[in-house]
């Protein structure tokens, strides 16, 4: 899944809301998150940077959270009580591959950008991911001008791997993905 879009939730939400709420949490994504998430996941500039196409009903966000399927994790980034962004993790169900996570989608509100929603995100996962989960390697992929992503993710040891000529549709073009990775070996 390509990853990280930044852009805007609905709704009036700024620094000061967030400031104010003191902290970003993080948490497991709950059955009653799929309206915030939807909101996230529907804007035009977050949509923009993830793979879904525009018009997804609030239906398709909800069965998405609702009906996880084991070994996956969507968590929250909540300001106060505002959901202001989310990451996918999950893992490979294939034995000689367990060791493997992918992140995606991550996508923070517009309003929150800036603010350490991403990185509390991207701390919250490898977390997981090393303390939890014991998963040596984490992928993503992500539009190749998506420089804010790209940023965030080498601040969190993500490494380009290499780059998909013209495997994402983007705004009416194809557009290039770079496959980006951070891999741990236990005892190294």
């Amino acid at each position: 899944m390509l990853s990280m879009a930044i852009s805007s939730s609905t709704g009036v939400f700024d620094a000061k809301t967030l400031a104010a709420a003191s902290a970003i949490t993080v948490r497991h994504a709950e059955p009653g998150d799929s309206d915030g998430l939807h909101a996230i996941f529907t804007d035009p500039d977050v949509m923009n940077w993830l793979v879904e196409v525009p018009y997804l009903p609030s239906a398709h966000t909800r069965k998405q959270v609702e009906d996880a399927v084991s070994g996956r994790y969507m968590l929250v980034a909540c300001g106060g009580e505002r959901i202001v962004g989310a990451l996918g993790l999950g893992g490979f169900p294939a034995p000689r591959l367990r060791h493997v996570g992918r992140i995606g989608p991550i996508a923070v509100s517009r309003a929150a950008q800036g603010l350490g929603v991403g990185s509390s995100l991207m701390r919250a996962a490898v977390d997981l991911a090393d303390n939890w989960l014991n998963l040596v390697r984490l992928e993503l992929m992500v539009f190749a001008s998506n420089e804010a992503a790209i940023s965030l993710y080498r601040k969190h040891g993500f490494e380009i791997e290499g780059t998909a000529r013209a495997f994402g549709f983007q705004a009416g073009r194809y557009v290039d993905v770079h496959t980006m990775a951070r891999v741990r070996i236990p005892g190294r």
